[in-house]
């Protein structure tokens, strides 16, 4: 067995012959081991789950891509056959249907072990409001495990399971992640079907993902990824894959100097300032960015309207029987009672008139990097103030759902008394599959060990990259490339970036008349009559290479372009002809190096 169950660990041991019920054997033997009564509050039988992983079809990780590979579920998630609680033992009830995203997680070969403890009805970010016993952190049980998805963090985090289901809201799928050395990553809202998942702001929630990888977290995240047809929050968003590198010129966003807050915590703030070196010396400097509007908007979660949304939520419990709620859920919700529906709406001009302020950073920016928290907070602060920590938790998770955009915790370098310390990588919906690329990076660069575990995190891949089977590269030169006007019209289309690349020098290069968007036309000359040409290539599939070409205009063409590395993929070629009047740009080797060159004269 490997010392943490990655998903290729696995799937490598797998393709040597271990059996799957050996796996499910060591994962209820970890349980034991492990010995904290507040991670599960239901187990599969582990008859059950042996007779799961036995009826499992020949090994194929390529049609099943989770085969054999155990995980949990938050128990505020139906799973036919286990009741549902929400942490509220008199609300609890018997699910007839397993919720859509987790019928694709075990359709896709993954073997569920069980259902885990979380802050009653999703209400809360230290794992501690719950009637059960509290998980414990995984890493040192003087500190909160986090929550909601309290349960599902720490049995990562102790290598119980490799990946296991929360729900966010406010930061529930990444806060307990930072706690307790682990990957959560928020998809944007609407990738993944919420069907089956007990509410807490409906319009806010999503299903998260918690691993001990960004690799592994992604992997689960694209078997759920699709629209439901019945979820009526469903969206069909294009989310491409990880590009296999990072584009060039990617542009990070940084905290400035006054929206860094860390509650006093020096430990925390060295911690985060040594991510952001890490980040840096993979991107390039960072853009400092005021979070003011951020913060704002995070205000309107609790201390506004939204708050309404929760009591909508549990609205019969809360006019019934609001005695089986635990007391600091029941005071949070209540204090729905003292907004109108005229609040309501002006919170959402609130909010819309934020939002627009907050979006702003994307036209400087590709990404932000945060603290996933401030600093860590003791179980004993949060037994003598229940709400005071666990608003603080939220400062950097709270305005993400409102703001409609996608997230990625990833552990950091730890503090200096080896407490985690994580970094939450934000974008703009549909950016997930460039959170996970970068994400990766960041998280090799710890150099930490998985969760509690003694289980190096993996080197992120380097290198040129190449298609995947049934993939079409496309080298592109102009507008096309990344971080410039054009370059959504790939994304839209589900490309991934793979590589950055030279041309052979049998290339010119003409910036041609018209626009705006401005264009150029690459044009093959005679073998080493031109010069070496800058481009990307992506990777599409066959069916949106071909809509993607059908709307190219003349007198650009698609052929082949011959690369310094050897590699042929398709690309832009101008016609002959349609360099009449055209600026010959060859001596800039490269549209991007043009277009900077204009922008300063």
């Amino acid at each position: 067995m490997p010392p943490f169950p990655t998903i290729p660990l696995l799937h490598a041991a797998y393709a040597d012959g271990l059996d799957p019920r050996a796996v499910v054997a060591a994962a209820y033997r970890r349980i034991a081991e492990v010995d904290d009564p507040g991670i599960f509050l239901a187990l599969v039988p582990e008859a059950d789950a042996q007779a799961a992983a036995a009826a499992l079809p020949p090994f194929d990780p390529v049609s099943m891509p989770l085969w054999g590979v155990p995980f949990a579920v938050k128990d505020n998630i139906d799973v036919a056959g286990l009741p549902n609680t929400a942490a509220c033992p008199d609300f609890a009830y018997s699910p007839t249907e397993t919720a859509p995203a987790v019928a694709r997680l075990l359709a896709a070969g993954a073997i569920l072990i069980g259902k885990t403890n979380l802050d009653q009805f999703a209400t809360g970010l230290v794992g501690l409001r719950t009637p059960y016993p509290a998980p414990r952190n995984a890493i040192d049980p003087a500190f909160v495990p986090g929550g909601s998805s309290s349960g599902s963090a720490v049995a990562v985090a102790h290598g119980i399971v490799s990946f296991a289901l929360g729900t966010d809201t406010a930061g529930s799928g990444r806060v307990p992640a930072a706690l307790n050395n682990i990957v959560g990553l928020k998809p944007s809202l609407g990738a993944v079907s919420s069907r089956g998942m007990l509410p807490a702001c409906r319009t806010l929630d999503t299903l998260s993902v918690f691993a001990g990888t960004v690799a592994d977290a992604d992997a689960a995240f694209r078997v759920m990824l699709g629209p439901d047809n019945t979820d009526p929050w469903s969206r069909a968003l294009p989310v491409p894959p990880a590009p296999a590198g990072l584009p060039p010129g990617l542009r990070l966003g940084l905290p400035d100097a006054a929206s860094r807050r860390f509650g006093g915590d020096g430990l925390s703030e060295a911690a985060f300032a040594a991510a952001a070196a890490d980040l840096e010396a993979i991107t390039g400097a960072g853009v400092p960015v005021d979070l003011d509007p951020m913060f704002a908007v995070a205000a309107l979660l609790y201390d506004g309207p939204w708050v309404a949304e929760r009591y909508a939520a549990v609205r019969p419990v809360m006019e019934t029987r609001p005695g089986i709620l635990h007391p600091t859920t029941r005071a949070v919700i209540a204090a729905a009672e003292r907004y109108s529906a005229a609040d309501a709406f002006a919170g959402l001009y609130r909010l819309a008139e934020l939002r627009r302020h907050a979006d702003a950073i994307w036209d400087r920016i590709d990404v932000l990097a945060v603290p996933t928290y401030p600093r860590p907070r003791t179980c004993a602060s949060v037994a003598a103030d229940p709400i005071g920590p666990n608003s603080e938790l939220g400062t950097y998770t709270n305005f993400v759902n409102l703001l409609d955009w996608c997230a990625l915790a990833v552990p950091g370098r730890s503090r200096t008394d080896s407490f985690p310390s994580g970094v939450t990588l934000l974008a703009p919906r549909g950016c997930d599959g460039l959170l996970a690329a970068l994400g990766a990076r960041l998280h090799a660069a710890s150099a930490g060990r998985i969760g509690a575990s003694a289980a190096p995190v993996p080197t992120a891949k380097s290198g040129p990259a190449s298609a995947r089977p049934g993939e079409i590269e496309l080298a592109v030169v102009g507008a096309h490339l990344s971080g410039l006007p054009l370059n959504g019209e790939l994304v839209a289309c589900g490309a991934r970036y793979l590589r950055a690349g030279v041309t052979r020098p049998d290339y010119r290069l003409y910036a041609l008349p018209g626009g705006p968007p401005h264009r150029p036309g690459l044009l093959r000359v005679a073998a080493g009559e031109g010069s070496g040409i800058e481009t990307e290539v992506w990777a599409l599939p066959p069916s949106a290479f071909g809509t993607f070409v059908a709307g190219i205009p003349d007198p650009l063409s698609i052929g082949t372009v011959r690369l310094n590395d050897g590699t042929t993929p398709k690309g832009f070629l101008v016609e002959a002809a349609g360099i009449a009047g055209a600026a010959d740009i060859t001596r800039f080797g490269g549209w991007r190096r043009y277009v900077t060159g204009c922008a300063a004269a």
